[in-house]
């Protein structure tokens, strides 16, 4: 029997570690023979820590919310051959109360995360690892690998869209003694975390891709431009190149062939804009990450002068999948111009929050409530917004859009980087739009001024707005700088900052409206817009007059309280400190 612990930053955030020394303890000296390993995330963030036991006969279960305190239940069932079923959450015969998460999923950039154990080399070449690298050393065919990844139909992961073969064949083109290959593994989007997960989980299905890729445009150096906030990331892909070099699968003469790849890290400092590739380039040349006018694009001049081929993380882990599998079978998932899957970081107000990979084409309603359980407290599905800070936000009118690029462009929304948050009526629109800019215009390099200074005007606005301070003409005026801001902006951090406040115009104007001639929210979210008031309830507790900071709560005990609304500072306080639901907010 085999008891593995998923040990990735969302299960060590739980208390896994706790788990694992409480496992070692237990499972020594003297205890129950098990082996235990370590794996990454499953995708489960949601129910960590999570434990799968492994029979000897084959069976495998999945068990969630495994703590420190539930060890010792967990190995006194398993001694008695006996199941826990309130753990239970997945089993190889589809049974579990979470069955229903992985059922839908289609996953090869997340194949091996969760299983396997990211620290082991033996682990990937056990599960099919680098057997595509070995495939295309022997064939020698780099055209031919080239035309295999255009027949793929596989598109660049990390935003864009841009057909990954096309972004190969015009770099092998491209005239130069040096060539470089880049990962772009700075994950910067709030709410984004697919990169990590998979960096932490199977770090050798990006460093193959990235060999492939090598090969494929005549590349002998390789760099990975990852997140210094990413620590186990970091360490894991450290560990994943020195076992890779010590078995001739990276480094001088791959295989006893004439082909090399040396790959480095580069830690970044965290800086958004260097998701941007050419201030990506600038950085890991030691200047400032800032984006560089294009033509001429990296592919032709590039990294120190050379021609270079950056591709993020799910794009290359997708590589090996591709060469082992075929063209064929990539392209036979999705829509016509969007193939093979995609994986989305699931976040916000959604029950089951983690790691998903499906097919494109399943429609945002099917992501949201057939494979996350839908809304948190069963509340009213209002919004997603898809793309990162500078992504959009598409109503839940809208549920049955089919995920593809060009569908999710046609909102407003783009496709970006995978990361999807879910919103319910209890969030304001107009404050949502306030927050994603507010991103962006910190993150901007300032190199543009229509980025730099209209950003800035625009969260002025939408901060007057949520305070209670808008006037006519505001909503007029975002548009105009939106307007400017998109299409004066040299990359993609300006062009698609004011997708949030566009798409939130576009859809849910009334909020806008509401804010601003009725100085009220909605969503009941924009504090400053707030009034409170006491109801029949009450039961003269006094509860809500001990923590109210600015004495406007009056009223003898075990009668009726009021609000004095002069006096109310709108701090939230008495709402969230009565426990008979007597205080509403207006």
């Amino acid at each position: 029997m085999k008891i593995v612990v998923g040990l990735g930053t969302c299960g060590i955030a739980a208390g896994a570690e706790h788990t694992w020394r409480e496992l070692e303890a237990r499972t020594g000296n003297g205890g129950p023979k098990v082996e235990l390993a370590k794996t990454g995330c499953v995708g489960m963030c949601y129910r960590e820590p999570l434990v799968e036991v492994r029979m000897d006969d084959g069976r495998r279960f999945l068990y969630g919310g495994v703590g420190k305190d539930q060890v010792e239940p967990l190995l006194a069932a398993l001694a008695e051959g006996k199941v826990l079923d309130d753990l239970l959450v997945w089993t190889d015969v589809g049974a579990g109360s979470e069955a229903a998460y992985l059922a839908r999923q289609n996953r090869i950039v997340l194949r091996n995360c969760g299983t396997i154990d990211p620290e082991r080399i033996d682990d990937y070449l056990a599960a099919g690892g680098y057997v595509a690298l070995r495939k295309v050393l022997a064939e020698n065919d780099p055209d031919g690998l080239i035309n295999l990844m255009v027949e793929s139909g596989l598109r660049g992961r990390g935003g864009a869209g841009f057909l990954t073969g096309m972004k190969w064949r015009f770099t092998r083109l491209a005239p130069g003694a040096h060539k470089y290959i880049i990962c772009n593994a700075d994950e910067g989007d709030p709410g984004a975390f697919m990169d990590r997960s998979v960096l932490e989980s199977d770090p050798h299905a990006v460093l193959e891709g990235m060999a492939i890729g090598a090969f494929a445009i005549g590349a002998d150096h390789g760099y990975i431009y990852v997140r210094a906030e990413y620590p186990k990331a970091i360490e894991r892909l450290l560990i994943a190149i020195a076992q890779a070099e010590e078995r001739g699968l990276l480094g001088e003469k791959i295989q006893g062939t004439d082909v090399s790849f040396q790959v480095r890290l580069k830690e970044g400092a965290g800086a958004f804009v260097c998701g941007e590739e050419t201030a990506l380039i600038g950085s890991i040349e030691g200047k400032r990450g800032m984006p560089r006018v294009r033509p001429p694009f990296p592919a032709t001049k590039g990294l120190w002068g050379c021609p270079t081929n950056i591709n993020n993380v799910e794009t290359f882990a997708n590589v090996p999948w591709i060469v082992s599998h075929g063209a064929s079978a990539f392209n036979s998932l999705g829509t016509r111009n969007s193939k093979g899957t995609k994986v989305f970081a699931m976040a916000g107000k959604v029950k089951r929050g983690g790691l998903v990979e499906v097919p494109m084409g399943i429609s945002i309603r099917e992501v949201v409530f057939d494979i996350c359980g839908g809304i948190k407290e069963d509340r009213k599905f209002k919004a997603v917004q898809m793309g990162g800070p500078s992504g959009g936000c598409i109503p839940a009118d809208l549920q049955d859009t089919v995920i593809d690029y060009e569908s999710i462009t046609k909102t407003g929304a783009i496709m970006g980087s995978g990361g999807l948050v879910v919103m319910d009526e209890t969030t304001c629109m107009v404050d949502i739009a306030r927050f994603f800019l507010e991103f962006t215009q910190r993150e901007s390099c300032g190199k543009c001024t229509f980025c730099r200074v209209g950003t800035k005007r625009m969260l002025e606005t939408l901060t007057r707005i949520c305070g209670g301070e808008g006037k006519d003409g505001d909503l007029e005026l975002l548009e105009q700088l939106a307007g400017l801001v998109k299409n004066n902006s040299l990359c993609g951090l300006g062009q698609s900052a004011p997708n949030p406040v566009q798409t939130t115009l576009k859809y849910f104007r009334s909020e806008y409206e509401a804010h601003i001639t009725n100085r009220k929210c909605p969503a009941h979210s924009c504090q400053k817009l707030l009034t409170y008031d006491i109801t029949a309830a009450c039961n003269g507790c006094d509860a809500c007059g001990r923590v109210c900071p600015s004495q406007a709560i009056t009223g003898e005990k075990k009668k009726l309280h009021q609000i004095d609304h002069a006096k109310c500072i709108q701090c939230d306080e008495c709402f969230k400190t009565c426990k008979f639901h007597a205080i509403v907010r207006n």
